[in-house]
């Protein structure tokens, strides 16, 4: 193994640590049917909580594509857990649940930041017929935490309360600081594009100006691959709802429905989460060796089948096997769609046309727990499911027939 070859693996390794302390955010997840209890909500409004987080992520987004592009990845990975890690804190000694949502959206912007730094650093340091096993291992490492989190969470949950699992995330986020500060640091801005200057404020004629600017974007995207791009922007909104909706709305129907304590919620999200560490090899070898495509379609015609299963499930078992499956489909789509955008967009816009696709996408995982959680409250909890999975099933038609295949031969 040459030089080059140990650095790269070091600082595949320093991603992928980070990576895993990303996931652990879902500690969160299995203390929603608690926080109904001890803040005296609805079960639908405790699931607010993931609103407010993806809201924040949707937030966050075009401001993560700026600070990548203009102050390179060391500065996104270190202003990312730092933020979150603060906002963790704040959470975890906040009294009331409406402030209670204010950290947590912004846990969701810091997030955002994180994330599409994490992408780009990786893309950064291997070929692009290794793209795709390289995103798939960040999504897949990143699914540890988030195995693992839910059961850390509901065991902490119920030993100590639901702001134990803040403090939890926040010290993971410390850790990933550390880690940031040995990235090595790069930029994508090119500087022989027009200047966005002109689109400061937030006057008509200044918002006029921003969309100008993404059209400009967009435009830089080969023709024969804009709808190709369009396409990949409305499946990863259709994969942000369907999780989003997993992660607020299944402890709601685990707890209500069936009765599971925070520590069964928890372990249901640590099978999913290993359902998807699992896919990381095979996803992977697909994207990068059969086609992106084979790896698309399925990801977003699986989560239809087991959406309009879930409000039929009787017990733990019968839980735990559909959540499997969406594990799956969550690994398929995690880095193939990722990759497949990285393989449309050109260099020197990859941050902020990555950012907008994630932007985009993250109107489905803000209003999808919006509109779930006023469902559940109005008819049950598993109607939220059988609403969501008709615009699943468009997805996966779209990406079949509109989009091309984008691996190269």
């Amino acid at each position: 193994m040459n030089s080059s070859t140990r650095s790269t693996a070091r600082a595949l390794a320093t991603l992928y640590a980070s990576t895993v302390m990303a996931g652990s955010w879902a500690m969160i997840v299995p203390a929603i049917p608690v926080l109904s209890t001890a803040f005296q909500i609805s079960a639908g409004t405790a699931a607010q909580i993931i609103t407010a987080l993806s809201l924040g992520r949707f937030a966050g987004m075009p401001l993560s594509g700026v600070i990548l592009d203009r102050l390179g990845t060391r500065a996104s990975l270190i202003a990312g857990p730092l933020m979150a890690c603060v906002a963790a804190v704040l959470a975890a000694i906040t009294p009331w649940f409406s402030l209670l949502l204010v950290p947590v959206f912004s846990i969701g912007i810091a997030d955002s930041i994180w994330v599409i730094a994490r992408e780009v650093a990786g893309v950064d340091l291997v070929r692009s017929d290794q793209r795709g096993r390289v995103l798939s291992g960040f999504h897949g490492v990143n699914y540890l935490g988030l195995a693992f989190g839910p059961f850390i969470g509901g065991l902490l949950t119920e030993s100590f309360g639901f702001r134990a699992v803040f403090l939890a995330y926040g010290v993971s986020a410390g850790i990933s600081v550390v880690l940031g500060l040995t990235v090595e640091n790069r930029h994508h801005l090119d500087h022989s594009a027009p200047s966005e200057s002109n689109g400061k404020g937030w006057g008509v004629s200044a918002v006029v100006r921003r969309l100008s600017g993404l059209r400009d974007l967009f435009h830089q995207i080969q023709p024969d691959f804009r709808a190709t791009y369009a396409v990949l922007v409305l499946a990863t909104l259709t994969s942000f709802a369907h999780r989003v909706t997993t992660q607020s709305l299944i402890p709601v129907f685990a707890s209500a429905t069936l009765g599971m304590t925070p520590k069964d919620i928890g372990l249901l999200f640590t099978i999913s989460g290993l359902s998807v560490f699992i896919m990381i090899l095979p996803a992977g070898f697909v994207i990068d060796k059969v086609g992106r495509k084979w790896a698309t379609v399925p990801s977003t015609g699986i989560p239809a089948l087991a959406f309009l299963l879930i409000p039929f499930s009787t017990s733990f078992l019968q839980l735990a096997i559909l959540l499997s499956f969406l594990g799956v489909a969550n690994g398929l789509s995690l880095g193939s769609l990722a990759t497949s955008t990285y393989d449309v967009v050109p260099a020197s816009a990859r941050g902020r046309l990555q950012a907008a696709r994630r932007t985009i996408a993250e109107l489905g995982g803000v209003g999808a727990p919006l509109l779930g959680g006023f469902l559940a409250d109005s008819f049950n909890p598993g109607v939220p499911f059988l609403a969501y999975a008709p615009l699943l099933v468009l997805s996966a038609v779209l990406l079949a027939v509109l989009g091309r295949e984008t691996l190269a031969r």
